[in-house]
């Protein structure tokens, strides 16, 4: 009688125990898809992902994931958005009208310029696209600087590098040696001492400003370099607003994108961080606040794939 009530006894305490872990996985799980805002942090530290960090720590943190990742950036996008980040960048591409812009640049005798800066672009992806939307490939036949210069700025050496070497297989070498169309700089979102005030007619950043230290001054930064009408795009991973999409939406992210990344990459670790950078990222309204507050005017968005990205737009009057 005693031998079977210990036994009982021993039984309901391991369930008691095995209630608890479950109670414990739920809340990690609450935690992890949540959408609310997350709790605030103090101005010595940052988020890497899920973990905070010394906010002195976040530049190279970040820049070790991409050094990591660079070689297999395009695939890497790929593996994030089901492929979808080639519709998402031609329609930043299409928005922009870049190529109306271009071509009435062109039909001007009178040094009119068309100037564009592409931070976070390493690997050329958006520049690439203005390229052939301008049709500096063509230009780069004839004689002469070209009117029309995309720079690609990027913090990241080995992003650039990339970048460079895609460029010049793709393009030959007159389009950034001769008609010099094309550039890759090395330079930080959050300090384009580079570039001077009202610089560029044209801002773009994808999938960029969340891996940003101190977002607002990356915003204040832009709205420096832009000119008196110039734009801001900036195209970013966004938070889902339909929940039952956002749960597939994390059930992919959280489960397919790093296990494919440790066995496509052999970089788990790299994936993991881009799959949680997402969700402590600002949401829709939060970074048109953000981008208002920089200075921006006439500030929207748009959602893509029902919010898994959105297209953020403001211009500086």
């Amino acid at each position: 009688f005693n031998f079977q009530q210990q036994k009982i006894r021993m039984i309901g305490i391991k369930n008691i125990i095995r209630n608890e872990r479950l109670k414990q996985s739920l809340r990690t799980y609450r935690y992890a898809f949540s959408t609310a805002p997350p709790p605030q942090q103090n101005s010595t530290t940052t988020h890497f992902g899920y973990e905070d960090i010394n906010v002195e720590q976040k530049e190279g943190r970040v820049r070790e994931v991409f050094e990591n990742v660079a070689e297999s950036y395009d695939l890497m996008n790929d593996l994030m958005s089901g492929g979808l980040h080639r519709v998402w960048k031609d329609y930043l591409v299409k928005v922009s009208r870049i190529a109306s812009m271009a071509q009435i640049v062109r039909s001007f005798d009178d040094k009119k310029e068309l100037k564009v800066l592409d931070v976070a672009g390493g690997t050329g992806d958006i520049a690439f696209r203005f390229v052939d939307a301008c049709g500096c490939r063509e230009r780069s036949k004839s004689s002469g600087v070209d009117p029309i210069s995309i720079t690609v700025c990027d913090i990241n050496d080995e992003m650039l590098r990339v970048g460079e070497r895609r460029a010049r297989q793709r393009y030959g070498n007159e389009l950034l040696d001769n008609t010099r169309a094309l550039s890759f700089v090395n330079g930080n979102a959050q300090d384009l001492h580079n570039f001077e005030d009202n610089s560029f007619d044209l801002y773009t950043i994808a999938f960029g400003l969340r891996n940003v230290t101190d977002v607002d001054r990356a915003l204040r930064e832009a709205h420096r370099v832009l000119k008196p009408g110039g734009r801001y795009t900036c195209l970013e991973f966004s938070q889902v607003p339909n929940e039952y999409l956002r749960k597939i939406y994390d059930t992919y992210s959280f489960n397919v994108i790093p296990s494919v990344g440790d066995i496509v990459a052999k970089d788990r670790a790299s994936y993991q961080y881009l799959v949680e950078s997402i969700r402590k990222f600002s949401n829709q309204s939060e970074l048109e606040h953000k981008m208002s507050k920089a200075g921006l005017q006439h500030v929207k968005h748009t959602n893509l794939s029902g919010g898994i990205v959105a297209l953020h737009e403001g211009y500086k009057d």
